[in-house]
């Protein structure tokens, strides 16, 4: 009887180390990247950020300070929480799952979704009150960017480039879109383009950029002029 009691602890005892280890060794959503850490998320973190023209530093998976001041402007001008911590929130804004291994795991259809709640938080914050086709017109912006070999390849690289839109540098991205702008997002997503191909979007009566004003313009919806 002792010896199979002497089994069963160590049955249990090597069951339960698997576990810690399972565990341990499992990714998180909650992961975060800070001063300090190092490894392949450091490094995406420091790539999007010279992408967007925060961070000119070397994107060797260090987090030291040159890294830790970018994301700290980073969240400053994106209405975040400036902590230098790479976060849920801050890595969501950066379209990185917060967690290196999170994103070989994401599914199509959820990366799909991420991208039209990113895309309509981008027209809630820019154009709600414009015209449904105007709403759908800004999406495609953000995707003919996304194409063109001049802006970053991803949404979320065009949407948080930087000085790229107002409603990144204001907050208004972070407000909670409605429904008529993730419908809009999933438009342009799918394939609607209103403006032919344009790169670029102003208000003429707000616009105080003079070299906006030099882009031809090739068409007006609502309040916004589209031009290539």
């Amino acid at each position: 009887m002792s010896g199979r009691r002497v089994m069963l602890c160590r049955l249990r005892a090597a069951l339960l180390a698997a576990v810690v280890f399972f565990l341990a060794m499992t990714p998180t959503a909650e992961a975060a990247v800070y001063w300090g850490s190092k490894g392949e998320q450091v490094r995406r973190v420091q790539q999007k950020l010279r992408q967007w023209g925060y961070y000119d530093g070397a994107a060797d998976g260090v987090f030291g300070q040159e890294t830790y001041e970018a994301v700290v402007l980073f969240q400053k001008r994106n209405g975040l929480t400036a902590d230098g911590v790479v976060g849920e929130r801050t890595a969501a804004a950066m379209g990185l799952p917060a967690g290196g291994a999170v994103a070989a795991s994401a599914s199509s259809g959820s990366s799909y979704e991420r991208d039209v709640e990113l895309l309509a938080r981008l027209i809630h914050g820019e154009a709600r009150g414009e015209p449904y086709v105007g709403m759908v017109a800004v999406g495609a912006v953000v995707l003919n960017r996304v194409r063109s070999s001049r802006f970053p390849n991803t949404i979320a690289g065009v949407i948080y480039q930087s000085g790229a839109f107002d409603a990144v540098k204001d907050g208004q991205i972070n407000l909670t879109p409605n429904e008529q702008s993730r419908r809009a997002a999933r438009d342009a997503l799918n394939g609607w383009d209103p403006t032919g191909g344009c790169l670029y979007y102003y208000n003429p009566s707000t616009a105080t950029s003079s070299w906006i004003w030099t882009r031809e313009v090739r068409l007006n919806i609502g309040d916004h002029s589209f031009a290539v």
